[in-house]
This record gives structure tokens, C-alpha cells and sequence, in this order.
């Protein structure tokens, strides 16, 4: 009886509890209507809840009576409560959750440029590694940046030529500041390395258009470069090879939170000049000194203070057949000095506030003879006016100071607005055979730009720039917006248009400061497909110009012109094992009608068709990395113009032999008593392919002769030795 008694206790408080209890039910979807499953049901305040299903559909019961507020959350999406009265029925809910913007998955705005580095986000095209081991590209970032699609195979100057742009329409940039001279001192038709190590950089962006609001005068592409912060570990480094020596240390505070550095290198081609000859006769061999430091700390707040300085030494002379007078010769010499220092300061503010503060400084000296020589090697006076004429001393410095100055502020989500300004100071002075000329400008420019993140497969950037120079007197204002759309998953589309100014080179301005800023309106699409081991990319682009200086009959912003074309660009890490190569294809149609130019005509430095392949394959068993790097692009024009009345005609006209290189290195890893040794050999033009830049002229046209390289092939063997960091280990990994 006792038993029967509690059991019909227990049914009858079940019977109430059931009774009492509600059931909440519904569904979960996406605000376009797509299922959710996975989504967190609640009772706010209680352990009420469920979890929806695969069909998107909840259920579940609940004791809380009254007005209650039901939350509903899943990761990726924004959470949403809603109030609602509980009584005796049954409810039926249904939740649209908004997707919520977050780093990892939101959209990348692509158009235009190439990423790479540590950027969460980037596309990653290039590293460090990728730079030294590229075959035939000798650790120059600007010659393996021309196996990017829109990059042009010009040998015969330095510079990035892009997209129909000449290459001092391309300018580059380190932690946000403009750097006035990236390349060792201009040589006639010999090509200059750049002066940077790759090793400085943590981050690149190739922006071949379209770059962002913050950077400007850079008619046609910017390379921006980011320095590292602060190295993992102490180290000590060594580089030796018959062509130059060098030694360095960077030094890590034990609590990681400040380093210091410095290192020295000497480099001296007459070892090297005895074993492979030259074309040109070498009077003074080209030997460089170079001497760099660093210093780097973190701040309280997270953020980090950098300075970098670098100072380089360098002369050659170098003597050539002239080309009026076979019987006499140019004696070119150059001798330069070049500082360059920047400091630059990212701070966390708080409230979503960050700033990036930055300022630079360099000055550049050269000073550059011609002289006309018989063959003994004595100077001449030849009677003839326009061989004499050739005669010269010229003395150049270029100074430039760079304040600038950016804040962003995050917006909702992952959106952000950044704005701030710069200012620029540049003393340019020249000395041409005694007769001085300067060049000051105070130059000013104000930017605004802000990242919004709609939805993560939905992003915008609209910026603008206002910029005004006091040696032209003219300002300009630069709008420039872009848009990306995620088409599915590791793919999206994005487009751009923009408008970029330039100052026209000092050349022109020693000779008239009555000019305008020269112009470009630039329009991109792309789409691009990037997963972890693979990226597939394909852009068009369309670029007008306007405002382009002409140097005859008078100097006027006159000049117009275009470009317009197609580039893709493939990389895969996947499909062979160990191999990494890309391949990219640029088609270019571009005219100009410019400097002499009598109408629109094809630059001399742009191929219709540009193609290059790289592969890099380690072999772990033998520790060592073979690199190949084959270049294509068929004959640009040449031109021979001659002046005829008020105008120039064109009294021959062509285009030189397909360009065509084949680039090798290998680098081979071991150890060294208590040394990390990375032994490296290289060469460039493998199969002493012919090659052709252009054509010279003499003055009356009768002479024409070919513009080709020094030597046919370059080549170079050494060893990097470091003493604390295994760069061993990052050489395999970067090529697994």
C-alpha cells in the first residue's frame, strides 16, 4: 500500500510538471534565407534552450512563464534576442541571422595589386625567401617582382616598368614613407640593382593599379614595402663570395621586447671582371661600401618604434666607342653617396583607435663626368660642336624630408576609417658644366579612405587625396574606390578606379617649373581564386592618360596616351610534390604620344606579350634547392627621330628580337663548426641568348648600333654563414 501511495504521488507531480511546461519551437536561417544548423537556442537567464538541426529547425520545452527574451547565437553570425510571453500554447519563432564580418573570412579588395607577407588576409604571392631564391634574380626584390604579370623584361634602365607606365612612373614605399632613390645611380643602358635586402621586409605589395589612398605620385604602381619588427632570436651573420664580403649582428633584448642591429658590405667586381669579360671598358671597376642599423622596441601598449638607416659608397667609369666618331671614345664616370633613414611609430590608442606615425629622411650626391678621349685615352677637343657638346660635369643632390601621419578608427565590425596627411620636403640641386640650378618644394597632401565590410562576401574601399606642390603651385584632387564581391569559397571578384597624379621629373623641371601634374585614370577587374597551396588570377585593366609632358615643339602638359590589357598569373604548391612554380601572361596594347614623340606611338620600353615561368624544387635528401626562371616577351620598338622644322620625324623605326632568358640558382644547405651555411650558386641567360634593348643613333643617323648587356651571363657563387638563427630550416619549409 505504502508503494502503490508513492507512485501515485510521483505520476500526479510529473502530470503537473508537464502540464506546466511550455514548448518553444521554430527555425534559423540566414537573412538570404539559407538554413543555419548548429544555432544555440535560450531562454535568457535560465537552462531552457535547444539547438537547431540540419533542416534548421528547433524544439524545446520550458518551465519560464511570462515576457522572456529568446537569444539565438552562432559563430559567424551577429546574435539576436527577442522578446516574447510565454503562456499555456505552444510558440512558433523563426530568427534571420545576420552573417557577422570577421577577419578570416571577409573579402579581400585584390584589384590592382599583388600581397604578400604575414597579413592575415593577403593573397600571398612573395616572401623574403622567395626573393633570394628565385633563379637568375640575384636577390633583387624589383627583378623578381617582373615575373609578376604587368611588369615589363626592360634591361637597359632601372625601374619597374608597368602596364604602359615608364619606370619612374612606378615609385616605392617602406612602412608608409616614399623612398627618393631605390636604385644605385643611373648608368647609360646598363640596369641597376636595387638597394634594399629583401631580408629587411616582413610584407610586399605589388599594386600594378588601383593602390590605396594613402600613397600617392606614382602615375602607373607602387611597391610598398613593410619592415620587420622585432627578429625571433640574436644573431650573427656572414656573407663571402669572390664579388663582395659582408658581416652583421642583430642583437634581441631577453624579454623580446627591443633589438638592435647592424651589419657592413663591400662589394668589388675586378676579381670578377678578370674572369668574365665585358663589353664595356672598365677604367674604374664598380665597388660599392654599404653599412646599415636598426633599432626596434615595443611599447606598453603594443605597439613598436623602428628606425633604420643605411649609408652606400659607390664609383665606377666606364668607356665606350663614341658613336659619331668610332676613332674616339666616352669616358663615363659616376661617383655616389646616398643616406637613408626611417622612423616610424604604430601605437594602439584604445576605443579602436590605432596611429601610424612616420618620418624619413635621405640625401643623395652624385657626381658624373663625360669625356671625349682619343684611343690613348686622352681627353680631346674635336672642333666638331655636337661631339664636344658631349662633354660634361655634373653634380646633382637630391634631398627629401617626409613627415606623415595616419589614424584609423574601427567602425563597426571589422570596418575602418584611417585619414591623415603628409609633408614632404625636397631640395633638388644641379650643377650642369657650372651652370646651377635648384629645385625646393614644400609638398602637401591630405587622405581620407575608409574599408567597409558590408557583409563577408561584400567590401568596399573609398578614399580620396588632396595633394599641392608650392615649385608648380597646382594642386589636384584624387578620388579612388574599389569594390570586392566572394563569388564562393576562395574566390571573389573585385573592381577599381582611381585617378593618380605625378609631378613631372626634375629633367623637366630644371628646364621649367610652368607645368601641371601629369595624369592617369586607371579601371580594373579581376577575379582571383586562392587557396592554401594554390592561386589562380586574372585581371583587365583599361588606363587613360593625360597631361603628359612634351618637350617639343615647347614644354607643355600636352601629352595623352593609354594602356589597356589582360594578365594572369597561376601558383600551385599542390600538385607536384615539393615543386613550387608560377606562371604569368601579360598582353599589353599601349600608345603614347610624349616627350618628342610626332604623334601616338608605342613606348620603346613596352612588349606586346610578356610571359615568365618559375620553378623551385627542394630536394630534402640532398638538402639542396634548385630554382629555374625562364622570361618571354616579344620585340618592343625603337625609334630614331630627327628633327625637321617644328616637329620630329621618324627616320627608322623597328622592333628589336624576341626577348627570351633562362635564370638558374641552386642553394645548398649545411653547417660549418657551430655556423648555418647556406651555399649559393647562380647564373643568368643560361643558353647565351642573344639579347637587344634598343638602338643608338648617331646624330646624323648614319650609325646604329644595339643596345645589349655588359656580358651575356652573369654569374655568382657564395656562402651566407649565421651564427643563432637556422635560415636552413626556413629554406626548406618555404619550398615544401
Amino acid at each position: 500500500m505504502k508503494k502503490l501511495t508513492i507512485l501515485l504521488i510521483t505520476t500526479l507531480l510529473t502530470a503537473g510538471w508537464a502540464n506546466a511546461q511550455v514548448r518553444i519551437k521554430g527555425t534559423v536561417k540566414d537573412n538570404r534565407g539559407h538554413m543555419i544548423a548548429g544555432a544555440s537556442i535560450v531562454v535568457k537567464g535560465s537552462y531552457d534552450g535547444g539547438v537547431s538541426d540540419s533542416s534548421s529547425h528547433f524544439s524545446f520545452k520550458t518551465f519560464e512563464k511570462g515576457e522572456q527574451t529568446i537569444v539565438v547565437s552562432n559563430i559567424g553570425y551577429k546574435p539576436v534576442e527577442q522578446k516574447i510571453t510565454i503562456g499555456k500554447d505552444t510558440v512558433d519563432l523563426a530568427f534571420a541571422l545576420k552573417e557577422e564580418v570577421n577577419e578570416l573570412k571577409a573579402v579581400t579588395v585584390t584589384a590592382g595589386s599583388f600581397e604578400a607577407g604575414d597579413r592575415k588576409r593577403a593573397a600571398t604571392v612573395l616572401s623574403s625567401l622567395d626573393v633570394v631564391t628565385t633563379g637568375g634574380a640575384n636577390a633583387d626584390i624589383s627583378a623578381v617582382v617582373k615575373t609578376l604579370p604587368g611588369a615589363q623584361q626592360v634591361g637597359e634602365q632601372e625601374g619597374l616598368f608597368v602596364r604602359g607606365g615608364a619606370g619612374y612612373e612606378t615609385k616605392q614605399f617602406i612602412d608608409g614613407t616614399l623612398v627618393n632613390n631605390p636604385y644605385f645611380s643611373s648608368v647609360p643602358d646598363l640596369a641597376q640593382r636595387g638597394r634594399f635586402s629583401p631580408f629587411l621586409f616582413k610584407g610586399t605589395v605589388f599594386s600594378t593599379g588601383g593602390y590605396s589612398a594613402l600613397y600617392g605620385q606614382a602615375l602607373s604602381s607602387a611597391l610598398i614595402l613593410e619592415s620587420i619588427d622585432i627578429p625571433e632570436r640574436s644573431e650573427a651573420s656572414a656573407s663571402i663570395s669572390p664579388i663582395f664580403l659582408g658581416a652583421g649582428i642583430q642583437e634581441i633584448a631577453k624579454d623580446k621586447k627591443s633589438s638592435w642591429g647592424a651589419r657592413y658590405d663591400y662589394t668589388n667586381l675586378s676579381a670578377y671582371f678578370g674572369i668574365v669579360k665585358q663589353t664595356p671598358d672598365y677604367f674604374t671597376i664598380p665597388a660599392y661600401h654599404a653599412a646599415d642599423a636598426n633599432f626596434r622596441i615595443k611599447t606598453k601598449k603594443g605597439g613598436i618604434i623602428k628606425y633604420y638607416t643605411t649609408f652606400a659608397a659607390n664609383q665606377l667609369g666606364i668607356r665606350r666607342p663614341n658613336i659619331d666618331d668610332p676613332s674616339l671614345k666616352n669616358a663615363f664616370g659616376l661617383k655616389n653617396t646616398n643616406w637613408y633613414n626611417n622612423l616610424s611609430w604604430r601605437e594602439n590608442l584604445g576605443h579602436g583607435w590605432k596611429m601610424n606615425l612616420g618620418l624619413s629622411y635621405s640625401t643623395d650626391h652624385n657626381d658624373i663626368s663625360n669625356q671625349i678621349q682619343n684611343q690613348n685615352n686622352v681627353a680631346v677637343s674635336t672642333g666638331s660642336v655636337w661631339i664636344d657638346s658631349t662633354n660634361f660635369n655634373l653634380t646633382t643632390r637630391a634631398d627629401l624630408s617626409q613627415f606623415k601621419a595616419v589614424f584609423d578608427k574601427r567602425l563597426s565590425g571589422i570596418s575602418v576609417i584611417r585619414f591623415g596627411g603628409e609633408y614632404m620636403y625636397s631640395y633638388n640641386k644641379s650643377s650642369y658644366n657650372n651652370r646651377n640650378a635648384l629645385l625646393p618644394d614644400h609638398f602637401k597632401a591630405l587622405f581620407s579612405e575608409a574599408d567597409l565590410y558590408i557583409t563577408n562576401d561584400l567590401a568596399a574601399k573609398i578614399g580620396a587625396r588632396f595633394e599641392q606642390s608650392s615649385l608648380m603651385g597646382k594642386a589636384n584632387i584624387a578620388p579612388r574606390i574599389s569594390f570586392a564581391y566572394k563569388t564562393g569559397k576562395g574566390a571573389q571578384m573585385s573592381i577599381a578606379y582611381g585617378e593618380f597624379y605625378q609631378k613631372p621629373e626634375n629633367t623637366y623641371l630644371y628646364a621649367t617649373t610652368n607645368f601641371g601634374y601629369t595624369k592617369a585614370t586607371h579601371y580594373i577587374i579581376n577575379y582571383l581564386k586562392n587557396t592554401t597551396l594554390q592561386t589562380f588570377r586574372v585581371e583587365a585593366f583599361y588606363k587613360k592618360y593625360n597631361d603628359l609632358v612634351k618637350t617639343y615643339p615647347s614644354y607643355n602638359n600636352n601629352g595623352t596616351g593609354y594602356a589597356k590589357g589582360i594578365e594572369l598569373y597561376w601558383r600551385d604548391k599542390k600538385t607536384i610534390k615539393n615543386l613550387d612554380y608560377w606562371i604569368s601572361y601579360s598582353y599589353l596594347d599601349t600608345k603614347r604620344d610624349y616627350l618628342n614623340y610626332p604623334n601616338q606611338l608605342q613606348p620603346g620600353f613596352a612588349a606586346d606579350h610578356t610571359a615568365s615561368l618559375v620553378l623551385k624544387r627542394f630536394v630534402t635528401e640532398w638538402n639542396t634547392g634548385f630554382n629555374f626562371t625562364y622570361s618571354y616577351a616579344t620585340g618592343r620598338p625603337y625609334y630614331n627621330f630627327v628633327k625637321n622644322g617644328n616637329k620630329y620625324d621618324i627616320a627608322d623605326q623597328g622592333k628589336t628580337i624576341d626577348y627570351n632568358t633562362l635564370g638558374f640558382s641552386l642553394n645548398y644547405l649545411a653547417s660549418i663548426g657551430k655556423a648555418y651555411a647556406v651555399f649559393v650558386g647562380s647564373v643568368t641567360n643560361v643558353f647565351n641568348s642573344n639579347q637587344v634593348f634598343g638602338y643608338n643613333y648617331s646624330h646624323d643617323g648614319i650609325r646604329k648600333e644595339a643596345i645589349t648587356p655588359a656580358a651575356p651571363r652573369f654569374f655568382f657563387v657564395g656562402v651566407f654563414l649565421s651564427w643563432g638563427v637556422d635560415r636552413r630550416q626556413d629554406a626548406i619549409n618555404n619550398n615544401l
